[in-house]
């Protein structure tokens, strides 16, 4: 069990137990009594999920506990597997309150946003007018295999107005099975649930990237938007033209299977709003279709992202996040699973790992991200925390 405690800092307890009644056991231990807000819960796909969600409620008492499952979790050792990673909020300095949808198939956008403005005039109440706790942020979990993700994005972030809204879409490894959101004592699926913070400490939510388009351009000229799925590419068989973009033809390129190492390597990017963001492959199929993570559809314009630095990203980002909260106590991040596969790749994973631990970075790998109103991939996306 790994811990970090210090006064009203966050409580960041790791469990690498495999048994849920051994987890619960750890983290009652290292809350110690200690009065929380909330809780949040990162979890391995490879827990059994009920007897987990049961102990851990059990172990924090009646406060509101969410969480989800992951593709890898992000631990004070930096990248991990088969762990909990739990996120107190300690009750002296933070507020926090739930919503949860289900039924997302179902999801209605007009009286989701009523009760996301209901959650948030009840926090402003209580957080701002009666404990002058002025400083708020929104966190966002979300069924990584829902494919609502664009939508309950959009209708959440513009309940909010200003209040910025940051998370990340659950895993279950690479299995693309079945994912769990965890709300209170039970896991759930076809779910997403919304966190409301407030606090007196700084709250700073971001999204970085580490890539750039490069100069070619492949459009989308078959596609099926609902399934997130893409037939064709510049009117050739999707995976064929994808890898010939880039650049699968070179010799240095004969014989690499495409697959979730080529999709991090090589990410399509678009242009939407005045920058680029990268629209990730999760898989190809049998017929040479590629299945996308996020909404993809005929006519989008592609370019395949070239990689930037990323420790010297990493170190740049989080010095101004550092300087801007006046000094982190820990970042709650939403890190996509195609970045942890490109930093293993690339042999950069140890070397990232310990700038995570040394900055302070909790959270899991995703099937996505969330940032303001959009869906994005392969960002490190995340909520810091100052002292």
């Amino acid at each position: 069990m790994a811990k970090s405690c210090v006064d009203d800092d966050l409580i960041v307890i790791t469990s690498r137990c495999g048994d849920a009644d051994a987890v619960a056991r750890d983290l009652a231990r290292g809350l110690d009594g200690r009065a929380l807000a909330g809780a949040i819960v990162f979890c391995s796909h490879r827990f059994v999920r009920q007897p987990l969600a049961g102990a851990i409620a059990r172990a924090v008492g009646d406060v509101p506990l969410v969480g989800c499952t992951s593709a890898g979790e992000l631990s004070d050792r930096g990248y991990d597997e088969d762990c909990v990673v739990f996120i107190g909020f300690p009750a002296e300095s933070f507020r926090m309150a739930v919503h949860c949808f289900d039924d997302l198939d179902h999801f209605d956008p007009a009286s989701g946003a009523r009760a996301i403005r209901a959650m948030a005039g009840l926090i402003n109440r209580d957080a701002l007018a009666v404990d002058g706790f002025a400083n708020q942020a929104a966190l966002f979990l979300v069924d990584g295999l829902s494919h609502r993700e664009e939508l309950l994005a959009m209708t959440v972030q513009e309940a909010l107005g200003q209040t910025l809204l940051v998370g990340g879409s659950s895993g279950d490894g690479m299995l693309f099975r079945e994912t769990g959101i965890l709300v209170g004592d039970r896991f759930l699926t076809d779910a997403a649930v919304v966190v409301m913070l407030a606090s007196r400490r700084p709250l700073h939510a971001f999204s970085a990237q580490h890539y750039v388009p490069g100069a070619e351009k492949m459009v989308v000229t078959a596609a099926d938007p609902n399934a997130r799925v893409v037939h064709e590419i510049n009117a050739r068989p999707a995976a064929d033209e994808y890898r010939r973009v880039a650049g699968g033809t070179s010799p240095g390129f004969v014989g690499e299977p495409l697959n979730s190492a080529f999709f991090a390597a090589h990410p399509p990017m678009v242009r939407a709003g005045g920058g680029h963001y990268v629209r990730a492959i999760q898989s190809v199929n049998p017929d040479g279709s590629l299945t996308f993570y996020c909404a993809i559809d005929s006519g989008v314009v592609l370019t395949v992202g070239q990689p930037l630095d990323r420790l010297s990203q990493l170190e740049t980002l989080f010095d101004q996040i550092d300087s801007d909260v006046g000094g982190i106590d820990h970042v709650i991040a939403f890190d996509c699973v195609l970045n942890r596969i490109d930093a293993e790749s690339r042999q950069l994973s140890g070397a990232v790992s310990q700038l995570y631990s040394r900055r302070g970075v909790v959270g899991f790998n995703t099937y996505g991200e969330q940032f303001r109103a959009a869906h994005i991939n392969q960002t490190l996306s995340g909520l810091a925390i100052g002292r």
